[in-house]
């Protein structure tokens, strides 16, 4: 059968994403980038550099990183394979239809809520840098409208964006470097003390991967318009070499040189207001991507509870609003807590999803025989029992558990829970065919 072609603005939304409109290494990798190179990576850097040395810091986003890396790639590849978004991507991997619009639901209250959080962030910046002259709640309807209108315009956009973004949020950390590092020797800071509490590797490494782990588990929003693999695998080692590495370790010296965790004053310092106010506008980027991923998250609800077909551009709208609206009325600014407990509903997903996809491969024959007819499975994958035990085990533990990783405890006590039910689900049913 011949390709879907996505109307404008819909981004292929609920359809697979055609090989003819797969972009290039570039295209992902920036995007990639971007929802790393943002003030609230450098906070973290920040933090670290606060309460930890060079050496200790560096092995603790290492440790982080590549938790994100292994997460990102499999779940990332399983976007690129079959054309869809995390969203559609949970119907056929253990949760089903009802179970899929659950996460979907998750993911998109999720995005949107930070959406808000970050507007205001971006608003506030620039309220600060015209010493108060402007009116916040202008300023905030203004920065959230503005992104809405960009997501509109789907992929292509995002990429446009970051493309622009990227390069100046870098230029603007290089001129802080520069000017840190002209006053200070690098050799002094690799072995200086943090001025802070102290932070221990464990616990740091927790940070570092739990500041972006729901960010990896919905890498195939974009790495469905990968051509390969090996796009993935670059698109996600790159992001987090630069993103995370890069930004986390900067961040981390100019803590040690500055003696503090405040890092807009430090780039005030460091590099003057208008390179700090690029680091402050680098929230455009991630705000972008929390945008797109709530929109793909509302066009699975309506598709699956309503059977409703929305565009995408007409959802993105109306969340764009809703989001500029709550984050003038500083309302988003309470449900921080709900927000960081909805992120701990998510890595137990990615577990469940991980085991089904590669190993159980329930629905893969399905998915295989669409795929060749550039359609998904007309059936749509029921939710069992081991899945929900599953998933409300990997977010027990990663609440209540105080060691190591919670977000990497939470995927793999589900993971493994998952995998070993399913397993004696299936031996009983063979059982019970035989007698």
């Amino acid at each position: 059968m011949g390709e879907v072609k996505a109307s404008f603005g819909d981004d292929y939304s609920l359809s697979r994403v055609p090989q003819s409109a797969r972009r290039s290494l570039w295209s992902i990798t920036i995007i990639r980038i971007g929802a790393f190179a943002t003030i609230v990576q450098f906070i973290l850097g920040a933090t670290l550099g606060y309460g930890m040395t060079f050496k200790s810091a560096l092995m603790a986003t290492i440790l982080g990183s590549l938790v994100l890396q292994i997460i990102g790639f499999l779940l990332g590849y399983i976007g690129m394979r079959e054309g869809i978004s995390t969203s559609l991507i949970t119907r056929w991997t253990g949760f089903g239809k009802h179970g899929g619009t659950v996460f979907s639901a998750i993911i998109a209250i999720s995005c949107i809520g930070w959406f808000g959080v970050q507007n205001s962030i971006f608003a506030s910046g620039i309220v600060e840098a015209s010493n108060g002259k402007l009116p916040l709640t202008l300023v905030t309807f203004l920065t959230g409208l503005s992104v809405t209108f960009l997501v509109i315009f789907g992929f292509r956009f995002l990429s446009i964006t970051a493309t622009i973004a990227v390069p100046a949020f870098l230029v603007a950390v290089s001129i802080g470097v520069i000017s840190i590092f002209s006053k200070t020797s690098i050799s002094e800071l690799l072995v200086a003390s943090p001025a802070g509490e102290p932070l221990t590797i464990g616990l740091a490494a927790t940070m570092v991967a739990g500041s972006f782990i729901v960010g990896a588990i919905i890498t195939p929003d974009i790495s469905r318009y990968a051509k390969s693999g090996k796009d993935v695998f670059w698109m996600t080692a790159i992001g987090l070499l630069i993103g995370e590495l890069g930004i986390n370790m900067i961040a981390v010296l100019m803590a040690l040189a500055a003696r503090t965790n405040d890092i807009v004053s430090i780039m005030v310092q460091a590099s003057g207001i208008v390179a700090a106010l690029v680091v402050v506008f680098s929230t455009v980027k991630i705000n972008n991507i929390n945008l797109y991923s709530a929109s793909l998250g509302f066009s699975s609800i309506l598709d699956s509870i309503f059977n409703v077909k929305l565009n995408r551009a007409y959802i993105t709208l109306v969340i764009g609003i809703v989001g500029t609206i709550l984050s003038a009325l500083g309302m988003l600014d309470r449900f921080v807590d709900f927000l960081v407990f909805l992120g701990v509903l998510v890595p137990p997903v990615a577990g469940i999803i991980i085991i089904d996809y590669y190993i159980l491969k329930t629905h893969r024959e399905l998915l295989d025989e669409s795929r060749a007819r550039g359609e998904l499975p007309s059936v749509a994958g029921r939710m069992s029992t081991m899945t929900f035990i599953a998933w409300i085990a990997g977010v027990a533990v990663g609440y209540f558990a105080t060691w190591g990783i919670p977000a990497l405890n939470a995927l793999m006590v589900s993971g493994v829970i998952y995998y070993v039910g399913e397993l004696l689900i299936r031996a009983r049913k063979v059982s019970y065919s035989h007698s």
